[in-house]
């Protein structure tokens, strides 16, 4: 596998080296519009918005499907994000999965075809959803072939109150690890958490892991765990180490081991909407969850972003990001209108519509410009010059190496684990394969 630079619109997962033995899928879609005795036919959609603007885009999209093509409807069904992974996994094994389904790429994308459980879109997606989603087709292409089209890149920082900053007196955001602490004190000063973690849910604790290997591990160190799926290098460890130090100053919410990340007022996304926390370590989709969380829900007046700061004598790039992306997949037994909505969800049109709703970056470059809110204008600006982007480490090592990954790093949070347990739990799970 190799990173390479990754810009708007263009997500190159870390994945290439996880080289399969899957077979492609033969499927039953052609590509045609139309059932093949012309009809009705009926699609199931699994998609992780349970409310707002981000559950009526899907339903708006179901019916505009339908006024294409009006012998295709579509049934919506909405998944929490927590419960998605989980709940899609028991539904494939059991063969009776819905026919289009969100997925991430990576490691966790990879599973999937090596188990034949989805659609080869190769030849099938059109050529002009291939040309305005670009790279972003990377993060769903495993050993050369497209198992999914993406909707939205999810590259990650701080989102933060401004006027929280402001009123504990911070001028400019922090660069190194050294500032961030400064500015923590000065936020806990203030009165306030000075930063929210949903560790109730493993997975927002564990990316502060990810970024502190980010800056802790070289490209080729964190490109080799990419294909062992292994933790070999030290700098691993060192991660660990970063984070459990930085830990022990108490710089998150009372509380943050049993806080969610995205439900309700109380989790670690509704403490910054309602100004009870300074800050969140998030991906590109938190100024939407956020303005939904708000007494008003609206969007978040004061909310700004920066990047995760650099670390003294860390082998990873300046600059170099954490990112995602999410999508949508079609099972491997789907109908051909499968492929056809995963086209039509792919138009300008409606990419720009996706960004609306969710008030988040969509994948497809033409959609681009509907990004106006501060806070993703100066991510978008960072991603696209970063020396390199890595896709979330659970994400990158499958649903397997990634829980023993996540869970691990809570338990070391919690005090009953180590840094060296974060780095035997990925190594053992590797080995279960």
């Amino acid at each position: 596998m190799k990173s390479t630079r990754m810009r708007a619109g263009a997500l190159l997962a870390a994945v290439g080296a996880l080289a399969l033995t899957a077979c492609s899928s033969d499927g039953s879609s052609d590509g045609s519009s139309s059932g093949a005795d012309g009809g009705p036919v009926t699609l199931t959609l699994w998609q992780n918005s349970t409310t707002g603007d981000g559950m009526q885009y899907w339903q708006d999209m179901a019916t505009a499907f339908h006024e294409k093509y009006p012998n295709v409807t579509v049934e919506v069904q909405s998944i929490q994000n927590e419960d998605m992974d989980g709940k899609l996994q028991t539904a494939l094994n059991s063969g009776d999965a819905p026919d289009i389904f969100m997925a991430r790429g990576g490691g966790k994308l990879a599973d999937v075809v090596k188990a034949n459980q989805v659609m080869d879109l190769t030849d099938k997606i059109s050529d002009a959803t291939k040309s305005a989603l670009g790279g972003g087709m990377s993060a769903f292409t495993i050993d050369g072939k497209v198992y999914g089209v993406p909707t939205a890149i999810l590259p990650e920082g701080f989102f933060y109150s401004q006027d929280m900053f402001d009123a504990a007196g911070i001028s400019d955001t922090p660069t190194t690890l050294d500032e961030l602490n400064t500015d923590v004190t000065k936020l806990k000063d203030s009165g306030v958490d000075a930063i929210a973690v949903g560790a109730k849910d493993a997975w927002p604790a564990a990316h502060w892991y990810y970024n502190f290997a980010l800056r802790e591990c070289s490209q080729d160190a964190i490109n080799q765990a990419a294909s062992t799926r292994s933790f070999d290098d030290d700098c691993w460890l060192r991660a660990g180490d970063d984070l459990q130090t930085f830990a022990k100053t108490d710089p998150f919410n009372k509380g943050f081991l049993t806080t969610s990340a995205q439900q309700g007022a109380g989790s670690s996304a509704g403490l910054v909407a309602n100004h009870q926390a300074a800050m969140e370590l998030m991906g590109a989709w938190d100024p939407g969850v956020i303005a939904s969380l708000t007494p008003d829900e609206k969007a978040l007046p004061d909310l700004a972003w920066f990047p995760f700061p650099a670390i003294d004598g860390g082998d990873g790039e300046a600059g170099a990001m954490m990112s995602g992306a999410d999508g949508y997949s079609c099972y491997v037994d789907a109908p051909a209108e499968c492929v056809d909505f995963l086209d039509f969800i792919s138009e300008k049109a409606n990419q720009e519509a996706y960004a609306k709703a969710f008030q988040t970056i969509p994948a497809s470059s033409e959609a681009q410009g509907a990004v106006t809110d501060p806070a993703l204008t100066k991510l978008l600006e960072a991603y696209n010059e970063a020396p390199y982007v890595v896709l979330w480490l659970d994400t990158m090592y499958g649903q397997n190496v990634g829980n023993a990954l996540n869970v691990a790093v809570v338990d070391m949070l919690a005090g009953n684990g180590t840094p060296q347990d974060i780095v035997d739990a990925v190594n053992e799970a590797a080995l279960k394969g």
